[in-house]
């Protein structure tokens, strides 16, 4: 008898290392996923405000999007079928994350600088996502998250000061920006809430966002598509439709369910950065020393808001 039952001690000492060894292994990929997801999101910034240099209206660059995307994943939905999530459900991830999220970014690009964009879009989501997550889902943020507010607002107000020009309604785009931002939250806190599988969501927005979007947009929406160069059209339909659309979504949604809806907003803290350099360098859209100083204050208040930093040390030693 007693032999059994350290055989039986034993299975269960077998088990929990089994299972702790797929945890660490979770948590490895979904940071895996996070910081590829943080090199592409920083492109796509700079790829969405060249398009305004390009010809072409964020309505066009939205309907490249939905056709690069709806492109990129008929091989995997032949071989796989289409996603049964709930309509409802299916519903609300695509007006949030393949219409909202796109169109308000598209949208703030053509009325404000890529530098803007970088720090409301990515840098304020966290923030944005835990006031959402409080206030539709009673998830009360942490004290260091409603701390970093101020902060942020500080770095985003000398930015918005350093890109003034006369000539860019910066108000206005700071508004779609905060738009988009707000629906890529909202998609965030849903999906983790729904367990929505990393693969059901990327082909749900792939497969179902351009039958919707694609004939609304060539009878009623402004369009200069015509007018653009085949390797402006090129360019968009692969990085905003096959690699955001697809591959950084697929990775985002992926991140988030192996380690839940904070630590993928907390990478995108370091977006902004990222961003606003390679748009100084590819865009010639330069910082001056406010500029510069806007971008580290509100990317020093998005870490301060989500890394909770004895936590973050401690799910690195574990990886």
């Amino acid at each position: 008898m007693a032999h059994s039952t350290d055989l039986g001690h034993a299975g269960r000492l077998g088990d929990g290392s089994v299972a702790g060894a797929l945890a660490t292994r979770e948590r490895r990929v979904g940071w895996f996923c996070a910081l590829l997801v943080l090199l592409i999101w920083a492109t796509f910034q700079i790829i969405g405000r060249a398009a305004t240099h390009q010809g072409l209206t964020p309505w066009d660059v939205t309907a490249l999007r939905h056709i690069g995307a709806f492109i990129a994943v008929l091989p995997i939905a032949w071989r796989r079928g289409i996603p049964r999530l709930p309509p409802w459900r299916a519903a609300a991830i695509v007006a949030t994350s393949a219409f909202g999220f796109p169109i308000g970014a598209y949208v703030g690009f053509s009325l404000a600088p890529v530098e803007l964009g970088a720090v409301i879009l990515f840098g304020a989501l966290p923030i944005v996502t835990a006031l959402i997550g409080w206030a539709l889902f009673h998830e009360r943020p942490s004290p260091a998250r409603l701390a970093s507010l101020p902060v942020i607002g500080a770095g985003i107000a000398l930015i918005g000061i350093d890109t003034v020009d006369g000539v860019h309604p910066i108000g206005l785009g700071a508004w779609c920006f905060f738009a988009a931002t707000a629906c890529l939250g909202l998609f965030t806190l849903l999906l983790r809430r729904w367990r929505i599988p990393a693969l059901d969501a990327m082909l749900t927005l792939s497969l179902f966002g351009a039958p919707i979007y694609l004939p609304v947009w060539w009878l009623l929406l402004p369009s200069t598509i015509a007018a653009a160069s085949a390797q402006a059209i090129v360019t968009q339909l692969v990085v905003q439709g096959m690699v955001t659309a697809v591959l950084a979504m697929f990775l985002y949604s992926r991140a988030v369910n192996a380690l839940g809806a904070g630590p993928p907003t907390l990478v995108a803290a370091l977006v902004p950065g990222m961003a606003s350099l390679g748009a100084w360098w590819l865009l010639d859209e330069p910082l001056d020393t406010v500029g510069i100083a806007g971008v580290a204050i509100a990317s020093v208040g998005m870490v301060m808001g989500v890394a909770r930093l004895g936590r973050l040390a401690t799910l690195l030693q574990r990886s």
